[in-house]
């Protein structure tokens, strides 16, 4: 089956509050872009691409400028033949968003084309998962709001960006944990705590009710990294170390971590299962995160959360704060998400209040 055509269709969602994370990071509104693709007999797929500028380096010219030199060779191709599709992305090195919403748009188009429900490609190992909610930088009133807004919808599970001051981000965690007593709290440090320091700094964390804690040292410190995960404090979370299947494989034969968090919307549907299932070979545990995605991308990394390696609770709540949304996504109730409510659909009439 031949590919016919793409198409970018650019859109735009407000944020009922902005997200504040890293170095002077922030995220008011969801500007992000569909792929749709079109295979020769008709069948439609679409993906969604988180632009993501100081993440992954790309901007939406640089998404379409990256879907124009794929499309040609994409069509050269069989595009309803997963490894055929691999090799063509492969070509094209970075520009992880792009290739991601790509990806996942032909593998729901070559199910459209197969006359399947796109569910019934994907590997499946349990029936629910626990679902977590970021919680950005801000102070002790800030974070409660937040953390309130999502418990108030069914989440039982905080991710908290922290500012790397300890004090503050100390306060914040005691203040969640006192508040939300029935809540898990796990700490994204964002590469932010110093090698010296980091192995007290868990302590600290560990002791106020912490998880578990997501790249708390600059990816470039692998050395310090393995001898922090040595440790043992608290379990450590591989995310920026390990984006590709090629990552992983380094962070595996250095033993950096110990749960990874894998995002279709940087890695796709295949790269994404392969991550997974090595993760899960090599003794490791693993969580699904949807790089910040409107209802319609959350809902694709979301099949992918019932995997058999995903053990721990996956970033699929994110999208409660977004003004609207142009695709269905099945409430959490108790802090989690049931396997059975899950759709991947689309309303373009709600896509049009949204498009640019």
């Amino acid at each position: 089956m031949k590919l016919r055509t793409i198409r970018l269709r650019p859109f735009r969602i407000p944020l009922a509050a902005e997200l504040r994370w890293g170095a002077g990071k922030r995220l008011d509104a969801l500007e992000h872009a569909l792929v749709e693709v079109t295979l020769e007999d008709g069948s439609v797929g679409r993906g969604e691409v988180a632009v993501r500028p100081t993440i992954y380096g790309e901007t939406l010219g640089s998404v379409r400028a990256a879907l124009e030199w794929l499309e040609p060779r994409l069509r050269e191709a069989d595009a309803c033949e997963p490894e055929a599709v691999r090799r063509v992305l492969d070509r094209l090195p970075g520009n992880l968003a792009a290739k991601a919403g790509l990806e996942m748009a032909l593998f729901e188009a070559r199910a459209a084309a197969l006359g399947r429900d796109p569910l019934d490609l994907l590997p499946t190992g349990r029936e629910r998962v626990r679902v977590s909610f970021i919680v950005g930088q801000g102070d002790v009133e800030a974070t409660l709001a937040s953390a309130g807004f999502a418990y108030e919808r069914g989440v039982r599970v905080f991710k908290l960006k922290a500012s790397g001051e300890d004090e503050r981000d100390a306060s914040r965690i005691r203040a969640l944990t006192q508040a939300f007593p029935d809540a898990e709290v796990y700490v994204d440090a964002n590469e932010t705590l110093d090698p010296r320091s980091a192995a007290d700094v868990l302590a600290r964390w560990r002791e106020l009710g912490v998880t578990m804690v997501e790249e708390p040292l600059p990816v470039e410190r692998v050395r310090a990294r393995a001898e922090l995960r040595g440790r043992g404090v608290l379990p450590l979370i591989a995310d920026d170390s390990a984006f590709t299947p090629r990552e992983l494989e380094r962070e595996l034969e250095l033993d950096t971590f110990d749960v990874l968090n894998v995002k279709p919307a940087r890695s796709g549907f295949g790269p994404s299962l392969s991550m997974l299932d090595r993760a899960r070979a090599a003794g490791k545990e693993a969580m699904i995160g949807s790089q910040a995605m409107s209802r319609f991308g959350a809902a694709r990394a979301a099949a992918l959360a019932f995997h058999a390696a995903v053990a721990r609770p996956s970033e699929l709540a994110f999208h409660l704060l977004a003004a609207g949304g142009f695709a269905p996504f099945p409430p959490i109730r108790e802090g989690e998400l049931e396997r059975r409510g899950l759709e991947l659909g689309f309303s373009e009439t709600a896509f049009a209040r949204w498009a640019l």
